[in-house]
């Protein structure tokens, strides 16, 4: 495995006397689709205005793609792609003048191994605005106006890709025709991917590993299962046997399955295995760091991968 392609360490932001960011250590490779998450106030849009260039850190030390963001040049920004959480803009032009027009700032940087940008037709395709391609961008839905904006985000063919709240604003197929995007950026393309969002079902469908900031620092690295085992690792049997109703945690759910199958057979009317999920592992990782428990987090950052 070659350099990873967000490399982080120490990384520290204070505001006045205020102290946002207090050590911030992460990787990132090649391919990955990492999601960030955090509570409100976490640091997670500082983190990532750091990794985009758009703020100098006060201290540590931070490499995207080789090099230093806040100093990277024009050929490195092409290698990055933003999609904003929310932008306003070019109200009377059309998806089709607008894609173009940007892609054109691209087409310098392109290479025989990876061709900038985008062919404008095909990615209006993908994101699902060839029907409206010509039309007003300010005539425009809510949830369409968010499909351009991912759009604009990868017209130049990123092999970094940051999102900010990606599906804010879409309807339910709007938002799987969006995950399957991601999948394809990152499986087909190679594009490496690092978001954020509030939403924590699509964290768990999109995200091959999740980071979780609270307190100015990383309290947790890994899969969604590999963050739920640290945090419970027993599992709610829930069973019914004709009007009566039982519960009880194990720490092998299996086992335990097979007994109450063999004690009951064909008594049992019910019967359902319930593991954390990432919301319950979320709010258990925040709610211990919170309270001052933060002797466990460490060790959550080497989890296996």
């Amino acid at each position: 495995m070659g350099e990873p392609v967000v490399s982080v360490r120490g990384l520290r932001m204070t505001y006045g006397t205020q102290e946002v960011l207090t050590g911030v250590d992460l990787d990132v490779e090649a391919g990955e689709v990492v999601c960030l998450l955090g509570p409100n106030g976490a640091g997670k849009t500082t983190t990532i205005e750091v990794l985009e260039g758009f703020r100098l850190p006060s201290a540590g030390d931070v490499r995207v793609l080789g090099e230093a963001p806040a100093t990277a040049g024009d050929a490195w920004r092409a290698r990055v792609g933003v999609v904003l959480q929310s932008w306003r803009d070019h109200a009377r032009w059309t998806p089709r003048r607008l894609l173009v027009s940007l892609g054109g700032y691209f087409r310098p940087y392109s290479t025989p191994e990876h061709p900038r940008p985008h062919d404008v037709d095909r990615l209006l395709d993908v994101v699902g605005l060839a029907e409206h391609a010509d039309r007003k961008i300010g005539t425009l839905s809510g949830g369409q106006r968010r499909r351009l904006d991912v759009a604009v985000g990868i017209i130049g063919r990123p092999e970094l890709l940051f999102l900010d709240e990606p599906t804010a604003g879409f309807d339910p197929q709007a938002r799987r025709d969006f995950h399957d995007l991601v999948h394809r950026l990152s499986d087909l393309e190679g594009t490496t991917i690092l978001l954020t969002t509030h939403d924590l079902g699509e964290a768990e469908k999109l995200a091959d590993r999740i980071l979780i900031l609270t307190g100015g620092r990383i309290v947790a690295d890994g899969s969604a299962d590999e963050l739920a085992r640290q945090v419970a690792g027993t599992a709610e049997v829930r069973w019914a046997c004709g009007r009566e109703r039982f519960v009880h945690a194990t720490d092998d759910p299996v086992a335990f399955v097979r007994r109450l199958v063999a004690q009951h057979g064909d008594e049992l009317t019910d019967l359902e295995v319930r593991k954390a999920g990432l919301e319950d592992t979320y709010l258990a990782m925040v709610q211990r760091f919170e309270a001052g428990d933060r002797t466990a987090a460490p060790a959550l950052l080497e989890v296996g991968r």
